[in-house]
């Protein structure tokens, strides 16, 4: 089964927004057994709506899904191309129109004609009540072909197609069963862990079973996945090789279906009653950010230093001066000092500290940009180690606390 995704608005093609809303259809869908062949994004114009639509029906998708273009504003012209496609009218109704005034009256906010207006809708479609905003969705149906338009607004969407269309479609289609199984590794690079793991791979191909590699800054994703009429038999036999991956580079992975380092850290943190604490330069505070992005993270994140300038690694963790002076901030010595200054003065277990240069300015013959030394403090010592990233900051920045994270996660464990 495919389907086809259209995102509508000129705030996605000046990219004043980014289309966050197909990336998370996508993946919803694939989890039913449903295949995105493509994703289109168009202008608010009425040309544009209708030959992407014509385009889409023409395909083999026989799921089209249609996002934006619904507001109360003219430039909204969605609902209105839909009548002409489908040759219909808008009419009026009554029981959204309910719904929409008693949106208002809750916020104690005043309507317009224009939110009235936001109630006429196809009369050939089957409504999709909204309960997160003011734009219902709509379902129409052309031969077996089915076409979905909804909200551009995330949330409200997410709402309608948990709530109203995947129930809909499940009814509609006779789906064929999907498993999938995520595997996530840190510290080794994509091609590395394909040849490490190739005679495995090669395995697969007689089990039916797809595999795709996902890299991201740090991290590479190993994603299983097979389809076929039973259930339980893909499980069994997608798990039985995820199991063999396990036993093949245990060295690589971090945990499972798309758990973050962040994530996996905080569950080991709990699991052992470990504390933590940082001591952050070039990564300016961002792994302190990536450990209280998880919930209940009070439980083992005591706080943290952005020491970015010399003088507070002195003065507040208690970084020798002549340290700086001989050996530089970029440094084992230094980032090991920093480790054990954070972890003494906030008592945790453990301790991270780094030390880089992040660029695109600073590098230098010795030190180029992208150099990091990361090191992580406990009642074993200190262990440091240097890393060789690349030219670009954001990417050196997030590759250093994906770096640091894995480290402390192996010390944890």
């Amino acid at each position: 089964m495919q389907a086809e995704l259209i995102t509508i608005g000129d705030e996605i093609l000046i990219g004043q927004t980014i289309d966050t809303n197909s990336a998370w259809m996508g993946k919803e869908l694939n989890a039913l057994g449903i295949q995105v062949s493509q994703i289109t994004s168009i202008k608010d114009e009425r040309n544009a709506i209708r030959s992407a639509i014509l385009a889409a029906e023409k395909s083999a998708a026989k799921i089209i899904l249609i996002t934006g273009g619904l507001g109360p504003t003219k430039d909204d012209i969605t609902k209105h191309v839909l009548c002409e496609y489908f040759e219909t009218e808008l009419v009026r109704n009554e029981e959204v129109l309910a719904k929409i005034q008693a949106f208002f009256k809750s916020r104690g906010r005043e309507m317009l004609e224009s939110n009235n207006m936001q109630a006429d809708l196809p009369k050939a479609c089957t409504v999709l009540l909204n309960d997160m905003g003011t734009a219902s969705g709509m379902w129409f149906e052309k031969g077996d072909t089915i076409f979905v338009s909804m909200p551009g607004v995330p949330y409200e969407m997410k709402h309608l197609m948990s709530d109203r269309v995947f129930p809909k479609i499940l009814e509609r289609f006779e789906l064929p069963a999907i498993f999938h199984k995520t595997i996530m590794t840190d510290g080794i690079g994509e091609s590395f862990l394909v040849e490490l793991i190739k005679d495995w791979e090669n395995s697969l191909v007689a089990e039916e079973i797809a595999i795709a590699y996902l890299p991201s800054p740090g991290i590479v994703r190993v994603r299983l996945t097979a389809q076929g009429q039973n259930k339980a038999t893909l499980e069994e036999k997608v798990l039985r090789k995820a199991n063999e991956l396990h036993q093949l580079v245990p060295q690589y992975i971090f945990g499972e279906d798309d758990i973050s380092l962040e994530e996996a850290l905080a569950a080991a943190l709990k699991a052992k009653g470990k504390t933590i604490a940082t001591a952050e330069s070039c990564t300016g505070g961002y792994i302190a950010h990536l450990l209280t992005s998880i919930s209940g993270s009070s439980a083992y994140y005591l706080g943290g230093f952005v020491s970015y300038d010399n003088q507070v690694k002195i003065e507040t963790l208690k970084v020798s001066k002549e340290s700086i002076e001989d050996d530089g901030a970029v440094s084992k010595t230094v980032v090991e000092q920093m480790a054990n200054g954070a972890r003494n003065l906030l008592k945790t277990d453990f301790a991270i500290a780094t030390s880089g240069i992040a660029g695109p300015d600073g590098g230098t013959e010795e030190k180029p940009v992208g150099t990091v030394w990361i090191a992580i403090a406990s009642e074993k010592g200190v262990q440091a180690k240097k890393f060789l990233f690349e030219q670009n900051r954001e990417r050196n920045i997030r590759r250093s606390a994906m770096a640091a994270l894995s480290m402390v996660l192996k010390a944890v464990k």
